[in-house]
């Protein structure tokens, strides 16, 4: 159908074709200037009905587990790099059949497997990942390399009678950053692991660089990768973003249901802060609303919170040019990545449905949820 806001039944997560085009150019010019390879992460943004299109520019998906590794073999079916913090044995036999990379977190964890995966699948490529003990992350919840850590390998933990099973080194420690804060990782990493990289097929620099945000210094990017490259013999390089695909591409639709007063005006919204956009409390974050300003700025102010009991299930104070109305619709901007790859049905809530806005601005909606979805995931 065609896109008409007011006809969308909310809650729904609506991306778009072309901004996400917009995001894929600009991650492939970074792969043709440099010579890296950009993979995506699925715990990020994992819309798989948008994967045949990001295929097309991407060499394929890294997964956290299993059932991601599966995911990115069914719908993308291009290269699958499957990491995990530690691999179960009851798993780790089909994690290496669909996968064509599996990267360790421990040497523990990689002398325990390795024989195994090795004989399933011989060509299988074995990495490990390394923690550069190096990260300008903004807040501990999201920094693989805060103190006590157990992401990855630090180098008095490392192992160097497993280098000649290794064929990668990944390691993962930015959030939402610049060109910068990788050069500062890039650093320490080499301090640490020099002696090693040059013995490897590939680096893999992990996730985190907002490469797809508006400030981002993306031909720095091209320059650091370059320059990485030239010192070790134009050893190949991936990198992982997640949110980078999903940058600015869509929003979450919400209407007013009720709009009641207690010290302030409240609207109550049928979506929710703790289980449709758990990122902003968890971050935390101020998700932007369109059209709406912070408060006071405008005339007219609300609290907006969400349809569950949790007390805490608020987005924020958000100001409007006229009254808000029952039925009057509520845009939260940049609700694509790490949103409906997280969600939860708390409370019984509906998750929101998503949809496609194609180029030709016709809306599909390529997946309603109901009840079952909510009792299937109880017993």
């Amino acid at each position: 159908m065609k896109f008409n806001l007011d006809e969308i039944k909310t809650p729904c997560y609506i991306c778009e074709e072309e901004l996400l085009e917009s995001n894929l150019l600009i991650l492939d010019k970074v792969q043709k200037a440099s010579g890296a390879k950009i993979i995506l992460a699925l715990k990020g943004y994992a819309m798989w009905s948008t994967f045949s299109q990001i295929g097309k520019y991407l060499h394929g998906c890294t997964a956290s587990g299993l059932h991601e590794a599966m995911l990115a073999r069914e719908e993308m079916n291009k290269e699958v790099h499957t990491y995990s913090p530690a691999f179960k044995d009851d798993e780790i036999e089909q994690i290496a059949k669909i996968s064509d990379h599996i990267v360790f977190n421990s040497p523990q964890q990689l002398s325990r497997f390795y024989h195994k995966v090795k004989l399933i699948k011989p060509e299988i490529s074995i990495a490990l990942r390394v923690n550069p003990e190096a990260s300008c992350s903004p807040v501990d919840l999201y920094n693989p390399c805060a103190p006590n850590s157990r992401l990855g390998t630090t180098i008095d933990n490392f192992d160097e009678s497993l280098v000649d099973k290794i064929d990668g080194l990944t390691f993962h420690a930015l959030c939402e950053q610049n060109v910068d804060a990788l050069e500062v990782v890039l650093e320490s990493f080499e301090q640490k692991f020099s002696p090693y990289i040059a013995k490897m097929k590939y680096i893999n620099f992990g996730g985190g660089h907002h490469i797809t945000r508006e400030d981002y210094d993306v031909d720095g990017l091209i320059r650091v990768i370059q320059s990485f490259k030239s010192r070790y013999n134009n050893i190949p390089v991936y990198l992982e973003p997640g949110e980078a695909v999903g940058w600015q591409v869509g929003y979450l639709i919400s209407s007013v249901l009720d709009i009641q007063h207690n010290g302030m005006d409240i609207a109550i919204l049928d979506t929710s802060a703790e289980a449709h956009m758990p990122d902003t409390l968890a971050m935390p974050y101020r998700a932007e609303v369109r059209g709406a300003g912070l408060a006071n700025e405008k005339a007219y102010t609300y609290r907006l919170g969400g349809n569950t009991c949790l007390a805490g299930d608020v987005m924020g104070d958000y100001s409007f040019d006229k009254p808000l109305k029952i039925g009057d619709k509520i845009i939260f901007e940049d609700q694509i990545h790490y949103t409906f790859v997280k969600n939860t049905t708390f409370n019984g809530i509906k998750l929101p449905a998503l949809a496609l806005l194609t180029k030709n601005k016709q809306l599909t909606i390529v997946k309603n949820f109901a009840y079952q979805d909510y009792k299937n995931r109880l017993s």
